[in-house]
């Protein structure tokens, strides 16, 4: 099993965080998203994958390697391959509650602050972190609202949901727009409870081969 990535991707973050609570071993394709114009948009990359982006899973097989790309297509069929331990409560009212967090970052936050969306902003002389921290900030206090109600060790109950996958790379981002996190205590809570985990330190975008910490 091959992973497309690049370290602060937050889509393939939440991969690897996925194929670490599985327990599931696999090797790194590493990406670099802004070297030599990008080397997601190489032909060959946009041959397997049109969106030209991470995260990208490969399983080989005999009847051809099979392909697949968006974190939450790649975490579900995870979830059904492996089906231990859950990233999805098998609590019907906790798995809907656990997507609809997910979603939130995946839909509300993730496309106001893909890559492609802020080199659009900069090329209309609009300044995009802002604009991304605006979109930033009404996702989180929105997930921190849910989770005063849902959370309890993690977003929703005392296991690690896709929820939580979600939320731990969009908080790191978070920070790097400039948001302020601190208003959401809820969240820190469990991030923190999180970072607690081998699964979670193992996908950290600073435990991965290509980390570059003097990046911007």
């Amino acid at each position: 099993m091959r992973l497309s990535s690049y370290w602060r991707s937050s889509s393939a973050w939440r991969v690897r965080i996925g194929l670490e609570v599985k327990g599931i071993a696999h090797e790194l394709v590493l990406l670099h998203l802004l070297r030599d114009g990008g080397e997601q948009n190489r032909p060959e990359f946009g041959e397997k994958n049109p969106m030209a982006q991470v995260p990208m899973l490969e399983i080989d097989a005999p009847s051809g390697t099979f392909r697949l790309t968006q974190s939450m297509a790649i975490l579900e069929y995870l979830d059904e391959i492996i089906p231990e331990p859950p990233l999805l409560p098998k609590v019907p009212e906790r798995r809907a509650r656990a997507r609809e967090l997910a979603e939130i970052v995946n839909s509300g936050i993730q496309p106001l602050q893909n890559l492609r969306f802020l080199r659009e902003l900069k090329a209309l002389g609009v300044d995009p972190f802002p604009v991304t921290r605006s979109y930033i900030s009404t996702g989180l206090a929105a997930i921190e609202r849910h989770a005063v109600e849902s959370a309890r060790t993690y977003l929703v109950g005392d296991d690690v949901s896709i929820a939580d996958v979600y939320l731990v790379p969009q908080l790191y981002a978070a920070r790097r727009f400039g948001a302020d996190v601190e208003a959401y205590p809820t969240l820190l809570r469990i991030e923190k409870a999180c970072a607690a985990l081998p699964a979670f330190q193992r996908a950290h975008a600073s435990a991965q081969p290509d980390f570059d910490p003097n990046a911007k």
